[in-house]
């Protein structure tokens, strides 16, 4: 997890906080006093909440989850555009899966009733898992999952795409900078009011100690920092220690050595994919970032506790 770290400077500011997404939420706009932009970001992110959730009823994804088998559902244009982007990277295989859903209910981490599932119950939920059986059509902006019992799942995605939608939000009042933070998922808006070369000061976590103290700090212009890691949720049973990021393809927690990965990203959506895709790699991945401006680096750290930094900045 990454955060941002702040001096103050006497700046005029105005911060909002509050739970959602199942996180605590702070947000923060710089040079102004007026509480309703953050106030204002808050309820639409609470919004977006419950169109996008899985944990609760009614939401516009379980009613496609509900209708897994039986008739395609048709949906807001946001909706459809965000379900295609989470498909099309699932449909690539390198470890992030929109389909997920069904194993993350099996094992229920960082929730009333984990446990640790059985092979066969592992087994008939993999078969669940296949993002090849998502019909989208773009002229009815319908979603169908052709198979009973599938079910889509865009925890993975949902942060960084409502993160980006916030800072939409405070651009159209005219707010040029700012701090979202999404339970740890963080996107600048605009240059650091606190810094002459105006980057960010970012720290990142140490995954073996509490909660806020960091093992590194990065300097970064306006970006998005996304942390996908092992140590924010788990499971403890018989002595063994599960984390939440399960292995579309083995229907377990993924095996590795990495504790966590950030990425630093423009959009905080393309983080969080990318995010899953080095966590998976389980290593920096040769030529990533190569020909993409949109990604600017990644902070490696490795469960014996060393770090590594892959800058992809010009």
């Amino acid at each position: 997890m990454a955060k941002p770290t702040v001096k103050d400077l006497g700046l005029k500011t105005v911060t909002t906080t509050g739970h959602a997404l199942g996180t605590r939420i702070t947000l923060t706009v710089f040079g102004t006093t007026d509480q309703s932009l953050t106030d204002g970001a808050l309820d639409l992110i609470k919004r977006y909440e419950d169109i996008l959730t899985v944990n609760r009823e009614p939401s516009l994804l379980m009613d496609i989850n509900h209708a897994a088998g039986h008739h395609p559902v048709q949906v807001p244009p946001m909706v459809f555009e965000l379900v295609k982007l989470a498909i099309a990277a699932s449909r690539q295989q390198f470890g992030f899966d929109a389909m997920i859903g069904p194993l993350v209910k099996l094992w229920k981490i960082g929730f009333t009733g984990a446990r640790v599932p059985t092979d066969e119950e592992i087994n008939q939920r993999l078969k669940l898992i296949d993002p090849s059986q998502v019909e989208l059509d773009a002229q009815q902006q319908t979603v169908y999952l052709k198979k009973p019992g599938m079910e889509i799942d865009l925890g993975g995605i949902a942060k960084g795409y409502i993160a980006d939608r916030i800072k939409d939000y405070w651009r159209s009042f005219g707010i040029t900078n700012g701090i979202i933070n999404l339970g740890g998922n963080l996107l600048f808006v605009g240059p650091s009011p606190r810094r002459a070369d105006g980057r960010w000061v970012i720290g990142i976590q140490d995954p073996q100690k509490p909660r806020g103290v960091d093992l590194k700090q990065v300097l970064m212009p306006e970006c998005s920092a996304v942390t996908s890691g092992t140590y924010e949720r788990q499971l403890v049973q018989n002595g063994h220690h599960y984390h939440h990021l399960l292995d579309p393809q083995t229907g377990r927690p993924r095996k590795t050595k990495v504790a966590s990965v950030t990425i630093f990203t423009k959009q905080s959506v393309v983080g969080e994919i990318e995010a899953k895709r080095l966590f998976f790699a389980g290593q920096p991945i040769p030529g990533w970032g190569l020909g993409r401006s949109d990604l600017l680096g990644a902070m490696f750290i490795y469960q014996d506790g060393q770090s590594e930094f892959v800058d992809c900045r010009p």
